[in-house]
């Protein structure tokens, strides 16, 4: 399975017949095949969506990226969590809530809210399936709110790490 320029997932008759066997329901909606398949009745008496073919946008690769920012494929009520109270739930000390505080105010300015609720529901499928990340890297590690939903495990407070070293 590759990906095109536009982000779309481009199926092979192999990958096809790989999700079909695992779980015909599985099929992604209006997925992309790269060439004529063999078998469009099999998708049409188990009502799968009818495969396209891979071609370009109308729009250019900036207005489609545009147009599917806020369009996070995640389960609605990871879509619907007030995520706020979520990572404040999470603390223990004043100190942790005023730190969250701060934090939550610079990623709503920069419209991350919905980023948040998919880093929850990247963990929390991590987590289901014992899949292993690592500890942290970069400046991110500077974010308390992401190590409380668990993306790294460096506590930027113990070690007195500013939230501006992340959202610069």
């Amino acid at each position: 399975m590759r990906n095109d320029v536009y982000g779309r997932q481009i199926l092979n008759e192999d990958d096809l017949c790989k999700v079909f066997l695992r779980d015909p329901s599985q099929i992604i909606q209006n997925a992309i095949v790269e060439k004529t398949i063999q078998f469009d009745n099999i998708l049409e008496l188990n009502n799968i969506p009818k495969l396209i073919e891979e071609k370009e946008l109308a729009v250019s690769i900036d207005q489609f990226d545009n147009n599917n920012k806020s369009n996070w494929y995640m389960p609605d009520n990871y879509k619907n969590m007030d995520i706020a109270k979520y990572v404040l739930d999470l603390c223990n000390e004043d100190y942790e809530l005023q730190r969250v505080g701060d934090e939550l105010l610079k990623f709503q300015e920069r419209g991350l809210f919905p980023l948040l609720r998919y880093c929850v529901y990247l963990v929390d499928k991590m987590r289901e399936n014992n899949i292993v990340w690592g500890v942290g890297r970069g400046s991110s590690v500077s974010s308390y709110v992401l190590f409380l939903i668990g993306i790294h495990r460096i506590n930027s407070l113990h070690y007195d790490l500013s939230i501006d070293e992340f959202l610069k």
